[in-house]
């Protein structure tokens, strides 16, 4: 199945308290719940102004449809083709 990063624009983002943070992503939940198993939050990342989201799921309109579902914005949608790591420079 496709994973995806999802680059999502949220001002101020980095100083947001625990608690924001935690409801914003029981609210995630709850609509991936609704839409099912074929699309999965795997992980994502925080920076000051940006939320960085790699999900897995079968199209990148599925997580379209995630993300208005759940008010989030999307505002880039990539697909990743490969994953390196230092591992990937041996011979």
């Amino acid at each position: 199945m496709p994973k995806y990063v999802i680059e999502r624009e949220i001002p101020g983002l980095g100083s947001w308290s625990l608690q924001q943070l935690q409801a914003t992503s029981q609210k995630s939940c709850g609509v991936l719940n609704k839409m099912g198993p074929q699309i999965q939050w795997v992980q994502s990342y925080v920076t000051k102004d940006k939320l960085y989201c790699v999900y897995v799921a079968p199209s990148e309109e599925m997580i379209r449809e995630h993300a208005r579902q759940g008010d989030f914005p999307a505002n880039r949608i990539s697909e990743v083709k490969t994953v390196i790591d230092p591992t990937t420079a041996e011979t």
